[in-house]
């Protein structure tokens, strides 16, 4: 493959991962952070591009994607878990989020003094959004060329035209850091870069790149790695420039009101730049970031969903998450967005773990029971701290998780998961031992 075609691989990549959340947690960042700005900056790029990138990767090493590094645990947790991950990402949580901030900031605005109500807007809105997913889906093999050679550049050229002008108009020196910044910032920034769900889109998204490149021809596992990881840095260094660029206009707008989310950073950002007409190009690139990562995940969950089973054919899904979606869109962002948050905490300390553990899986052997105790311990916390969001509570449980090393900074599973795999590995080793003795007749055959 020429290195033209992995360019624009890459771009396609970056236009699937750069959806909503990409858009609204760097500037919100910026504007709380203050002279902070720099490690809570590199911390949201090691989880927010970081782990993006770790799972393509991983995924590259496998040949049957995210259900095969499940399936490591056992085959109903891979199965399971791969489910629930596409699921997250697409119709129940991902997508419909992608359309409400694409309606929110790309749309709603046009239509201020307008007689008809919210909901029948978004209801009309999400209708026209979700029939061009839908359309746009229903074609894998034409989006590479579509969105790598023409709507990402686009999407490129209006955040950097964007960025450059703040950059020369804007030079106020960067205030104060508010409270959440003012201690750990590094930390802070890397609990923030959880919210994009790029890891968890990542799953889906290693397998769509694959799919991408095998169709250019490249059949050799190594080489099918190799250009996986190459599309995957560019992608990753797109993002990393972005995100630095937009979370500085957040800096510059700091300190002139409360704001209660990134889109209302970047709003404040673009009018001071260019007036109210500035509201028209971001509206523009908030629908643009947004359509192409609901056609990126849309695809994704078709590709996977349709593998599980001979009944469902590949349009067939497409066409039922293009309609959940559009179903779920229309209970309004804040509801799909408290929702959200709780699953995060569940599934991205689960994500994390999985994905690392086959980049040393030569270390231990490749031994089950260190997947299995791993996850086991990480899963304790996570999906006990995610219950909790959701109301459910144990005196005693919870006493317990905020003693644990490194709960302070929302990461309380680190500990446990490297526990859990110590104890995973010394059982398989115990395991193996006793059957060598009931069994002398192994040992000599070794």
């Amino acid at each position: 493959m020429r290195k033209r075609e992995t360019f624009f691989v890459g771009l396609m990549l970056f236009s699937m991962f750069f959806g909503a959340g990409n858009l609204i947690f760097p500037p919100f960042l910026g504007s709380g952070a203050g002279t902070s700005f720099w490690p809570a900056m590199i911390g949201f790029i090691v989880t927010g591009v970081g782990l993006p990138l770790l799972v393509v990767s991983a995924i590259a090493l496998v040949k049957n994607g995210a259900n095969e590094l499940g399936s490591r645990v056992h085959p109903w947790f891979g199965a399971v878990f791969t489910l629930l991950i596409y699921l997250s990402i697409g119709p129940f949580f991902g997508v419909p989020r992608n359309a409400n901030v694409a309606f929110e900031m790309g749309f709603n605005p046009l239509m201020a003094g307008s007689t008809f109500s919210q909901s029948l807007l978004l209801l009309g809105f999400t209708a026209l959004f979700f029939f061009f997913v839908f359309l746009l889906s229903m074609y894998p093999s034409k989006v590479v060329d579509l969105m790598g050679k023409v709507i990402t550049p686009t999407l490129l050229i209006s955040i950097v035209t964007l960025f450059l002008i703040g950059f020369f108009r804007l030079d106020k020196s960067f205030e104060a850091p508010n409270e959440t910044y003012q201690t750990a910032s590094f930390f802070k920034g890397v609990i923030d870069g959880y919210a994009t769900m790029d890891a968890l889109a990542a799953m889906a998204f290693g397998i769509v790149i694959l799919t991408a490149i095998k169709q250019k021809g490249v059949t050799d596992h190594k080489q099918l790695r190799s250009y996986t990881v190459k599309a995957a840095l560019i992608a990753g260094t797109a993002l990393a420039l972005v995100y630095t660029g937009i979370g500085f206009m957040g800096t510059q707008v700091a300190g002139q009101e409360t704001f209660d989310n990134g889109s209302e950073v970047l709003s404040t950002a673009v009018t001071l730049l260019l007036g109210n007409n500035g509201k028209i190009l971001l509206g523009f690139i908030f629908t643009l970031a947004c359509f192409t990562t609901c056609v990126g995940l849309t695809i994704a969950c078709g590709q996977y969903i349709s593998k599980l089973s001979e009944k469902l054919s590949y349009r067939g899904v497409v066409f039922l998450v293009t309609l959940a979606s559009f179903l779920i869109a229309n209970l309004g962002l804040n509801q799909i967005i408290e929702v959200t948050i709780p699953f995060l905490v569940m599934l991205y300390p689960l994500t994390i773990v999985l994905v690392t553990l086959p980049f040393i899986d030569r270390f231990f052997g490749g031994s089950r029971g260190v997947y299995r105790g791993t996850m086991a311990f990480t899963g304790f916390v996570s999906i006990y701290n995610g219950l909790e969001m959701l109301g459910f509570h144990v005196e005693a449980l919870s006493s317990f998780m905020s003693v644990l090393p490194f709960a302070s900074l929302d990461l309380g599973w680190v500990v446990p998961a490297f526990v859990g795999g110590l104890l995973g590995f010394l059982w398989d080793q115990f395991s193996h031992n006793k059957v060598r003795k009931e069994n002398p007749q192994i040992e000599r055959a070794s």
